[in-house]
């Protein structure tokens, strides 16, 4: 009998656990989303004098709209959201594109030397991009504070990650399909973008929001390489709030975060689907 009931503890304890865990979930998400979230949201409906001291308690007064009017207003927003779309738009594109046919030749070919040339290419991922390098380089090649050069630099540094991401899935595909479009007489550009292209749509939904969140939110590569020569969104806020525009005025800076933020929120929410299957396909397959 103790035998027995050594055997059925284990399986009540995980019972026990898979009942709670949902529940676990639920409240880490709500302390490391939803607090941080309701602290923005809130802090950028209030009125100067409420928001001198950020706190998690709703505005008495709400001001939304019209810290919004003076945000879009005194802090040049147009512009600045049109610079990060003529940066961030190209850029993607293009790591997507060349890193998903980088990736479909590592994934279809064996060897130590394509093993080497794999690691070398996913070595970006940790190993941080020399920024001085980079600025020094740029000038030589006159493309410092150009869009351009910015979009160049973007590519470098987050085609590893859509490499690793895509490789992996890549792998995944029936290498029969392959052969079947090259019986009927497909070449390597044909098969690429007729059979391996579509069914890599879940994994790049997911390497795009994840560039485009690095991208669309970086003010550390872009104040090297920009120089204030073309505005990003996040370059702006910080050069608005260096110069005193939003000094002390923490209900402007939090709504200039909530309308940063809003592109990208709703790509999510209409994208999450894929955005999900992309993550768990690999494991999935």
């Amino acid at each position: 009998m103790s035998g027995v009931s050594l055997r059925r503890r284990p399986l009540r304890e995980r019972s026990t656990w898979s009942r709670l865990q949902p529940v676990v979930t639920v409240v880490l998400v709500a302390v490391l989303v939803g607090i941080p979230m309701w602290l923005v949201v809130m802090t950028a409906g209030k009125s100067q004098g409420e928001a001198l001291s950020p706190n998690l308690a709703p505005p008495t007064d709400w001001q939304l709209w019209e810290n919004l009017r003076e945000v879009w207003d005194r802090g040049a927003i147009p512009s600045a959201f049109a610079g990060s779309l003529l940066v961030m738009v190209p850029a993607v594109a293009g790591v997507l594109v060349l890193g998903s046919m980088a990736a479909w030749v590592l994934a279809r070919r064996t060897g130590r030397g394509y093993a080497v040339l794999y690691a070398a290419a996913i070595s970006g991922i940790v190993l941080p991009p020399a920024v001085v390098t980079i600025v020094l380089l740029l000038r030589q090649l006159g493309l410092a504070g150009t869009a351009v050069g910015m979009i160049g630099v973007y590519a470098g540094i987050y085609l590893s990650t859509v490499i690793f991401f895509v490789t992996g899935f890549v792998r995944t595909i029936p290498l029969e399909l392959e052969e079947a479009a090259r019986v009927d007489g497909a070449g390597p550009v044909k098969v690429f973008v007729r059979i391996i292209l579509p069914l890599l749509r879940p994994v790049l939904a997911t390497a795009t929001i994840l560039i485009c969140l690095y991208v669309w939110n970086d003010v550390f590569y872009a104040f090297f390489v920009l120089g204030g020569r073309l505005d990003t969104l996040p370059l702006n806020l910080f050069q608005v709030a260096s110069a005193g525009l939003y000094l002390n005025n923490w209900h402007l800076i939090f709504m200039y975060v909530v309308l940063m933020s809003l592109p990208l929120l709703i790509v999510f929410v209409v994208a999450q689907r894929k955005i999900i299957s992309g993550i768990t396909s690999g494991a999935v397959k």
